[in-house]
């Protein structure tokens, strides 16, 4: 029954076939093929998967082997492991077979197992294949940022830019915040989620805020802008003189016109404030030489001029008032 040396005979061709062309070694629970050497000792190898994906952040990637090897004889069996490639885990008849770092495609593990006894020995031997697939790229993606701009905005006063994002591959990624503004100086918060922004002197322009965040080996980015409000115009007295002479009227009515052609925007208030003892015609009649004066010895547009009559004071008084475009007018 047993040799002293070990002989295939006119088995080998057969095992031989058999595990070449078997089919088995592919299933899912894969079973490798076994040949033995004198028949009592017999073997049959299982494993619990035969496809695995070798992915860098996955874990390493393992296949548990299980030996189901019989003496008929009742002796002690001796297990020897093999692979074309990867890290066998063990030495009896259950190991574990690690696949990590290799390259996609088949691999082997094969178990040869021998028996010994007074008559000699025998020996047998199996194996199983494990397709390694590649794990599909990840594509980075940016995450969804959004740049929440201030909303109190006065002039010559700091501005507030905060930032929020969600999602982004990879998701473990740490940002890093990049922020440039396209006036004003960045005087806190570069490199983190909120800047603030110093705006002297930027009344009526706009700041717009940028930032990229980097991390994903993409350009991600986001931007938010606000305009800066100019000063409110301001109702502004020009001048104020009692009933003097018509000369000296057209002096201070000179100065007048000239200063309201330096904008053509504003509007021209004259409020006559009549005397506790004037009468009506004397209003109407100091409103109307100065019409007459700036329109036709100014040039003004009659439009741009407006009379108004005040509350009586001690004395006639006339007052010259320059009302800028979004101003409040005069009220008497």
């Amino acid at each position: 029954m047993f040799s002293n040396q070990f002989r295939l005979g006119y088995l080998a061709p057969i095992a031989l076939v058999a595990v070449l062309s078997s089919p088995q070694a592919f299933a899912q629970k894969a079973t490798g093929i076994s040949s033995a050497v004198n028949a009592p000792l017999e073997l049959s190898l299982t494993s619990d998967a035969n496809v695995v994906k070798a992915c860098a952040d996955g874990g390493a990637p393992q296949v548990h082997l299980k030996a189901n090897a019989v003496s008929r004889e009742g002796r002690q069996i001796q297990y020897k492991w093999s692979t074309s490639a990867g890290t066998i885990n063990g030495d009896g008849p259950e190991v574990t077979w690690n696949l990590a770092g290799l390259q996609p495609g088949y691999h082997k593990a094969s178990l040869d197992i021998r028996s010994i006894g007074s008559e000699g020995s025998c020996q047998a031997f199996s194996s199983v294949t494990v397709l390694v697939n590649p794990c599909p790229v990840v594509q980075p993606v940016c995450p969804a940022i959004e740049i929440v701009c201030p909303t109190n905005i006065a002039m010559d006063q700091p501005l507030t830019f905060s930032s929020r994002y969600t999602g982004g591959v990879p998701a473990n990624v740490t940002p890093a915040y990049n922020w440039t503004v396209s006036a004003g100086t960045i005087i806190s918060g570069q490199g983190t989620d909120t800047i603030k922004v110093d705006t002297t002197g930027l009344a009526g322009q706009t700041v717009r805020a940028s930032l990229s965040m980097g991390g994903y080996n993409l350009e991600c980015s986001a931007d938010c802008g606000v305009s800066i409000p100019l000063p409110k115009p301001i109702n502004r007295k020009f001048d104020e003189f009692p009933d003097i002479s018509r000369n000296d009227e057209k002096a201070r009515l000179d100065n007048f016109g000239i200063e309201l052609q330096q904008d053509p925007t504003a509007t021209a208030y004259v409020i006559v404030y009549p005397g506790r003892t004037s009468k009506r015609s004397e209003v109407q009649h100091h409103a109307s030489r100065v019409v007459d004066y700036l329109v036709n010895s100014r040039g003004l547009d009659q439009r741009r001029i407006v009379t108004l009559v005040g509350p009586a004071k001690d004395q006639l008084t006339v007052e010259l008032w320059i009302t800028p475009q979004g101003a409040t007018p005069p009220n008497p």
